[in-house]
């Protein structure tokens, strides 16, 4: 199977080369974890795919929304400020530990504060390690919890009550939480458990119209993928029906349908963007 930049054959939305529509004008955007972390001997490349939450970031603004970047590395989140700037918009940049809720609230709070409220939270965060039950020691499971599972949980807490009426949730999972695919329990339970998190959210949010939604990315060509596929490299070789990785910016595109009133009747569901892995193979 080829990464997505082999593949000659993309579209400009794959490619993130497609003109805003201005599918999100005038909202305004909380995105957590919108950096890109240096990945030594990959970052650097010439062809260096875009990260998730760096595309959803620049997607946003394409669209129209000015944007609230958060992370805890404040060095990492300078290319994602650069190209939210660059589609014209308003770029705000929040450093936060997503796992402390103080952090979280502050977070929140100055996000609302810069931009005059709250219409789209993402919560952009994972990280999975361990091999089988044997190495994955407790100490481990909890701090893959508080990553992948507890940062969700304050983002959501703290953004329900000031997110406008029709706002709009996104997680971000895995298709690990729906599929034993990694060999990492803690990873695939911890993204499982966004499911229940995401219908709550939708319960919670639905007398106001915000809704609840997650997106839930397959085999991703991003710089962190390919770190995965060097640690794993059956990983890179995983049959997938549409014989490619995906791209950040396909991620980001379904991020921004599910913040976009083009979704205003969906919540509580998972978008799995996965090129057919979870039902064709």
């Amino acid at each position: 199977m080829t990464t997505s930049s082999d593949s000659g054959s993309l579209g400009a939305e794959a490619r993130g080369l497609a003109p805003g529509r201005g599918r999100l004008s005038g909202r305004r955007i909380l995105v957590v974890g919108a950096g890109q972390r240096h990945v030594d001997g990959i970052s650097g490349q010439a062809d260096a795919p875009v990260g998730n939450g760096r595309a959803i970031c620049a997607l946003v603004a394409r669209e129209g929304a000015a944007v609230a970047c958060a992370d805890r590395d404040p060095a990492s989140l300078d290319g994602t400020i650069e190209l939210v700037e660059a589609a014209g918009a308003r770029a705000v940049r929040l450093v936060a530990d997503a796992t402390d809720e103080e952090s979280v609230e502050r977070m929140v709070n100055g996000a609302v504060a810069a931009l005059g409220g709250l219409d789209g939270l993402v919560m952009n965060l994972g990280g999975g390690a361990g091999t089988g039950f044997a190495g994955t020691p407790a100490k481990l499971w909890d701090r893959i919890f508080a990553v992948n599972t507890r940062s969700h949980f304050l983002g959501c807490k703290f953004a329900m009550p000031v997110l406008a009426d029709g706002g709009a949730i996104v997680l971000i999972s895995s298709l690990a939480g729906y599929k034993p695919v990694t060999g990492f329990p803690a990873y695939e339970a911890s993204k499982a458990a966004l499911e229940g998190l995401s219908r709550h959210a939708a319960r919670e949010g639905a007398p106001r119209r915000v809704r609840a939604n997650i997106v839930a990315p397959g085999l991703i060509d991003t710089p962190l993928g390919r770190l995965a596929s060097q640690g794993r490299p059956d990983r890179a070789s995983s049959p997938v029906p549409l014989g490619r990785q995906g791209t950040g910016w396909e991620i980001a595109y379904a991020t921004v349908f599910l913040l976009s009133e083009e979704a205003s009747y969906i919540t509580g569901q998972t978008l799995k963007v996965d090129g057919g892995m979870s039902t064709l193979t």
